[in-house]
C-alpha cells in the first residue's frame, strides 16, 4: 500500500511539473534579468525549478547562468531548456548543445543552442556551423564569456538610448 501511495505521489508530482514547465511562459512572460519577452525567444528560453519550491524563467542560457550564480544557496531540481527547433522544454543536462555557428545568439556573441536529438543538432551544424557540447561545457562557456557578453549588452543599450534621444518628438 505504501509503495502504491509513493508511486502515485511521484507520478502526480512529475506530471504537475511537466504541465507547469510547459506553461512556463504564462507563469514568467519576461526574463527577470534583461526583461526580454520569453515568448519571442521561446526557442532559447530556460526554466529552473529549485528545491525550495521557487523557480525562474529566463530568455537564455546567459540569464539562467546569472541566476544560478546569484542563488548559490538554492539547489536546482530541474534545469529545462527549449529545444531550438520544437521550442519544447527538455532537460538541459541531457540536451545536446551546439556552441557557435552563424546564427546570432541570445544575450551572447557566441550562440549556445539546445537540441533534444542528435540528428537535429547535426543538421543545424551542417547548415550554420558550431560544435556539439554538453550542458556543462555550454554553461562553462556562458560563465567564461559573461563579462564580454554583459559589456556587449550594455553598449547596445547605451547606443539604443542615444538613438532614441535623437529622434524628433512627435
Amino acid at each position: 500500500m505504501k509503495k502504491i501511495f509513493l508511486f502515485t505521489m511521484f507520478v502526480f508530482a512529475a506530471s504537475t511539473f511537466a504541465a507547469f514547465a510547459q506553461d512556463d511562459i504564462k507563469q514568467t512572460p519576461n526574463c527577470k534579468y534583461c526583461g526580454m519577452d520569453r515568448q519571442m525567444f521561446s526557442h532559447s528560453r530556460m526554466y529552473v525549478d529549485y528545491d525550495d519550491g521557487s523557480f525562474i524563467g529566463t530568455c537564455s542560457l546567459h540569464c539562467a547562468a546569472l541566476d544560478l550564480g546569484l542563488t548559490m544557496d538554492k539547489t536546482p531540481k530541474n534545469i529545462m531548456v527549449a529545444d531550438y527547433g520544437t521550442k519544447k522544454l527538455i532537460d538541459a543536462e541531457k540536451a545536446l548543445w551546439v556552441i557557435g555557428g552563424s546564427v546570432q545568439g541570445i544575450m551572447t556573441k557566441n550562440a549556445k543552442w539546445a537540441f533534444e536529438n542528435k540528428a537535429d543538432a547535426e543538421k543545424f551544424i551542417k547548415q550554420n556551423g558550431g560544435s556539439i557540447a554538453t550542458f556543462d561545457q555550454a554553461i562553462k562557456q556562458a560563465y567564461d564569456e559573461m563579462y564580454q557578453d554583459t559589456k556587449m549588452i550594455r553598449d547596445k543599450r547605451k547606443m539604443k538610448k542615444m538613438m532614441d534621444n535623437k529622434k524628433p518628438a512627435s
